[in-house]
């Protein structure tokens, strides 16, 4: 697991990064959770709690996501 660096001693900022990292290296709200030692359920409120964007929406692809959007998929 990659070691992360705070920049201040602030715990929500901290959580949410903490949060959003293992989201990001988990790819799942399961996985994710188990990396940091809770609930799926846990997790879950965290997300709202932090406003944490879940699922991403990807960078490099504007054209899929306003088509996942209007319930278009190739």
């Amino acid at each position: 697991m990659a070691q992360i660096i705070l920049d201040e001693f602030n715990l929500e900022k901290a959580e949410r990064r903490l949060c959003a990292e293992a989201l990001s290296q988990a790819g799942n709200i399961v996985g994710a959770a188990a990396l940091l030692g809770i609930t799926r359920h846990a997790l879950k409120r965290r997300i709202l709690k932090l406003a944490i964007e879940w699922p991403q929406r990807p960078a490099n692809r504007p054209s899929e996501a306003v088509n996942a959007s209007a319930g278009l998929t190739r």
